[in-house]
Order: C-alpha cells, then sequence, then structure tokens
C-alpha cells in the first residue's frame, strides 16, 4: 500500500494531536487506526523529528509537534475548507464548523440558532462540543467557540449572541416555606445549597453583588454537580436552592415551580458572545454561522 502523501499525513498528526488518541483520529477521518500509526510514522521519517510521545494510556505532543501544529493547524483546516468550497454549487456553502460551548448556552441560544444554521446550509456539517471550562480554540483545531465576555482572550473577534442576564439564587415554594428565605448573602451557608463543582475541581462560591459590595459565598450541599442545568431541576423539586442563568429559569419561575431570593444581590454579567480568531474571517462555514446568530437576533434575556 503506497504511503500516504504528507497532506494526508500532516492532517492525520494534527486528529492525533487534537484528540489525543490514535483511535479516535482514525473513527473521525474514516481510517483504521494501523492506517494512523503509520501515516505519523511516515511524517516523522519525513521531518526527522519526534512529533508526538506515546505511552500504552495517552499520546501526548512534543515540543516540535506542538510548533507544527499551532503554524500548520490553521492553515491546512482553510485550504481543507477551500477544497470543499470549490465543490459547491453557486451560492451553496460546504464544509464543516466546529463550536466549543458551555452548556448553560445550549437551551438560550445555541439550540434555536444551530436548528435555523441547518436549515438555511444544509451541507455545513456542525459539530458542538460542550465544555464549561474555558478552551484554546486555535490549538483545539475549533472554528470558534461561545463564552461569557469576561472569559474571552480580548484578541478574538466577539460577536454578541445575547443581552445582558443575571445569575440568581432560586428555590421552589416547599423548599421555601419548610427552611425560609435567605435575606442575605451569609444567610445562604445556614441553607442546603445544590453545588456546583468547577472545571478546575474546586467547588463554586456564588458570587453575588449590591451596589459595590460583592460577595463570594462558599456555600456546601448534599448535593454536587458540574452541571447548573441539573442543579436546577433539583431544584424545583425542594431538594434546596440552586445559582442559575435567569433566562434559563424564566420559565420555572412564571410557572412558580421555582421562587427568586436574594433578588436584590443577583449579579449581572454582559452576556455570551461568539469569539474566533480574526484569521478565521476567511472560513464559509463561520461567516454563515455569524450571519445566521445576526439574523436571528440575541433573545431579550433581561
Amino acid at each position: 500500500m503506497p504511503a500516504a502523501p504528507p497532506l494526508a499525513q500532516l492532517q492525520t498528526f494534527l486528529a492525533v494531536g487534537r484528540l489525543q488518541s490514535f483511535t479516535a483520529a482514525a473513527r473521525e477521518l474514516g481510517v483504521s487506526p494501523p492506517a494512523v500509526s503509520q501515516a505519523i510514522k511516515s511524517l516523522e521519517a519525513h521531518l526527522r523529528v519526534a512529533l508526538l510521545t506515546r505511552t500504552t494510556r495517552s499520546v501526548a505532543l512534543t515540543e516540535a509537534g506542538r510548533r507544527l501544529a499551532d503554524a500548520a493547524g490553521p492553515g491546512l483546516s482553510q485550504a481543507l475548507a477551500a477544497m470543499t468550497e470549490v465543490s459547491a454549487r453557486p451560492g451553496e456553502a460546504v464544509g464543516r464548523l466546529r463550536l466549543s460551548v458551555p452548556r448553560g448556552s445550549l437551551p438560550l441560544v445555541m439550540a434555536p440558532i444551530v436548528e435555523l444554521f441547518r436549515e438555511r446550509h444544509p451541507r455545513i456539517e456542525v459539530e458542538v462540543v460542550i465544555d464549561d471550562k474555558f478552551v484554546d480554540i486555535v490549538a483545539a483545531g475549533f472554528d470558534a467557540g461561545v463564552r461569557l465576555s469576561e472569559a474571552i482572550e480580548r484578541d478574538m473577534v466577539q460577536v454578541r449572541l445575547t443581552d445582558a442576564f443575571r445569575f440568581v439564587v432560586v428555590g421552589s415554594p416547599s423548599y421555601l416555606k419548610a427552611r425560609g428565605e435567605p435575606r442575605r448573602p451569609e444567610d445562604l451557608l445556614d441553607h442546603e445549597c445544590l453545588t456546583l463543582r468547577t472545571s478546575t475541581g474546586a467547588l463554586y462560591a456564588w458570587e453575588l453583588e449590591r451596589g459595590r459590595r460583592s460577595w463570594r459565598v462558599p456555600v456546601r450541599g448534599g448535593v454536587v454537580s458540574s452541571d447548573n442545568t441539573f442543579c436546577s431541576e433539583l431544584a424545583e423539586r425542594g431538594l434546596g436552592l440552586a445559582y442559575a442563568f435567569e433566562p434559563n429559569v424564566r420559565d420555572a419561575v412564571a410557572k412558580k415551580r421555582l421562587q427568586i431570593v436574594l433578588d436584590d444581590y443577583a449579579p449581572t454579567v454582559p452576556g455570551f458572545f461568539l469569539y474566533y480568531p480574526s484569521r478565521a474571517r476567511s472560513s464559509a462555514p463561520l461567516k454563515r454561522f455569524v450571519e445566521t446568530a445576526q439574523a436571528y437576533g440575541r433573545p431579550r434575556v433581561r
């Protein structure tokens, strides 16, 4: 079997480096794991340098491999996108779009925007990877990401997806009747709180503010989760208080399944933004996604 051409070898290497797995790269590329291994060996032999460190449990980029991925990754993505684009009929967009998004953005903006986007551009494949921790989208091979604005590097292009909104503390009527309503942030220490564990492994201290004063309350409770939506659902069942995006619990509040407490202390954040590096502007799938997001119109969440 003839050796894969250098472009295919490079594409294989970038997939392995991004996914940190030969098996996952083979699955994504539609080839066998031995073919992936052979392509990497051929590329390393051609360059006369080790690009990956392999053990029985993990795969990691060497320093040379990281330099190659950082330099070649964006260019190869654009080249592959360009080759896909020329196969399209006039006015039709084709290609692939990879997005890194936090779970909290899904019901608020991502689900309706992706639905509209797929209606408009059925030949663009969309991969949405859900991750609440901040991701280096360039190094991880994403076209764009969605985050709250304070988490975005200043050299990124930012497109607003929502208006500003609040984080609120909520509880069910049954829970508040049994335990009473907290009146000050310090009162949360005496309540059963549905606690969030962050991507760093730490328990999240609920952030509250009033005027120029702010609080970070180290709440505790019998349930810990990494999913904010799950905590809100448990709050509806009376298991404790939850800290939530106000837009995501508005329906439950309107139907009196949940009640907002400490309303005067609810902090406001600027909202969700789509972000991407400026050099990605030439990506046709990303351009179409930005156009769709702007056409959808950011929801009024306050």
